[in-house]
């Protein structure tokens, strides 16, 4: 299957939100929440399209990757008005159904929907562990902490910050 236009925009935003962090702006962390609750969204739309009720879950997904574009746009503005212009004009054409950003091959080590650019784990937990915790230390580390189960995550971003929040949530196994 082809990448969906939402699919593309978030993979822009995804990138615009990594530079900008780059940049060390400081970055809500509620934009970081809704990115990862998005792409959780766009996983959800994409296992059952032709589903009617899905269509609702189209306008929730369009609905807050505007919101996040709004916000980060105005982020980038902050930088320059070219910065600005650049990540406008990526996002246009990602919502235009252009290929913006490439998707890695897959292989089996690959999870499907990884933002290019990025580094990915998954850690499986004997126990489930609280999402508020696991929430903290995506924020503190700027990295994407997807739910997949209960007791499995996927840890998407730069890869020093993967490894930095591998570190700390390796301390709840020796708890």
């Amino acid at each position: 299957m082809n990448d969906l236009p939402v699919e593309q925009t978030w993979l822009v935003l995804v990138d615009l939100l990594t530079d900008l962090k780059k940049k060390n702006v400081n970055v809500p962390n509620d934009i970081t929440k809704n990115i990862r609750l998005a792409k959780s969204s766009i996983n959800f739309y994409i296992s059952e399209p032709t589903n009617p009720e899905m269509m609702k879950e189209l306008k929730t997904i369009n609905d807050l990757l505007n919101s996040i574009q709004d916000t980060l746009i105005d982020m980038a503005e902050e930088v320059s008005i070219e910065y600005r212009d650049e990540w406008l004009d990526k996002l246009v054409r990602a919502s235009r159904g252009e290929k913006v950003v490439d998707k890695k091959d897959t292989s089996p080590r690959f999870v499907v929907g990884a933002p290019s650019g990025f580094e990915m784990v998954r850690v499986t937990f004997q126990e489930p562990l609280s999402e508020e915790r696991l929430n903290d230390i995506a924020e503190t580390h700027g990295v994407i902490i997807e739910f997949e189960s209960d007791d499995v995550v996927a840890i998407y971003g730069d890869k020093d910050n993967v490894r930095a929040s591998l570190k700390e949530i390796a301390s709840f196994f020796n708890e």
